[in-house]
């Protein structure tokens, strides 16, 4: 457990001694603020659901820029290799690095909290609902970091696994367009894979075991995928 906190720790230093960290977060916080004044100016929103939405449509640009170079860099770099060496687990290496990736999209997220503190001046919030959109904004997060790990870890270059990336999270939530072509299981499985009907459930202030199983599962696999795909030797 050591050994992943102190990856985890390296991982997060790597952030923030690239300008990369400083402009996402800037630019992040700086459009996530544009659009709550923006909503809340018209709408007195009171549950931030409009807000959850924008902020989930971002992280899709957002999660790539911070995961594509988890392993890219590592492998174009060649340290790959030096630390699959160590006495270090590739299970440790994995966890590490997803860990260090999540803690610095916590802190993204974290720094829009106040947001509920706003709209208690101006109304009565649902402090349960506001909470429920945060742990689905989190989880989807959470997810989407372990799609742009694997991505990484398919590739040494870092422009390719962030468009992967952008690919397989753009479907994931744009899937919700294409289910009117489709019925019966076929429509059934393209509802419960794509993002959009598991964060909007969230962002009603609505958890279920459905909706936490997608994530949590999703996110399982990723990182399972992430290990056998930086063990075997065709993706090096």
């Amino acid at each position: 457990m050591n050994k992943i906190f102190a990856i985890a720790l390296k991982e997060l230093k790597e952030y923030f001694k690239s300008p990369i960290a400083y402009i996402v977060l800037i630019v992040t916080i700086s459009i996530f603020n544009i659009f709550f004044f923006l909503i809340i100016d018209q709408g007195q929103e009171a549950s931030l659901r409009d807000v959850f939405k924008i902020m989930e449509f971002l992280f899709i640009f957002i999660v790539p820029l911070l995961t594509m170079k988890t392993f890219a860099e590592e492998k174009f770099s060649g340290t790959m290799e030096f630390l699959m060496t160590t006495p270090t687990t590739n299970t440790t290496i994995v966890l590490g690095k997803y860990l260090g990736s999540l803690i610095f999209f916590t802190l993204i997220i974290g720094l829009t909290t106040s947001y509920y503190f706003i709209i208690e001046f101006f109304s009565q919030p649902q402090p349960r609902v506001v909470l429920a959109g945060y742990l689905g904004l989190w989880l989807e997060g959470a997810l989407f970091i372990a799609i742009g790990m694997l991505a990484s870890s398919l590739t040494k270059n870092q422009i390719v696994a962030a468009i992967s990336s952008y690919v397989v999270l753009f479907l994931l939530y744009f899937s919700i367009s294409f289910i009117k072509y489709f019925s019966g299981p076929s429509a059934t499985l393209i509802r419960y894979v794509g993002t959009w009907s598991h964060a909007e459930n969230f962002a009603v202030g609505i958890i279920t075991t459905a909706d936490l199983v997608y994530y949590l599962s999703g996110i399982l696999i990723c990182i399972l995928f992430t290990r056998l795909s930086i063990e075997n030797r065709l993706w090096r």
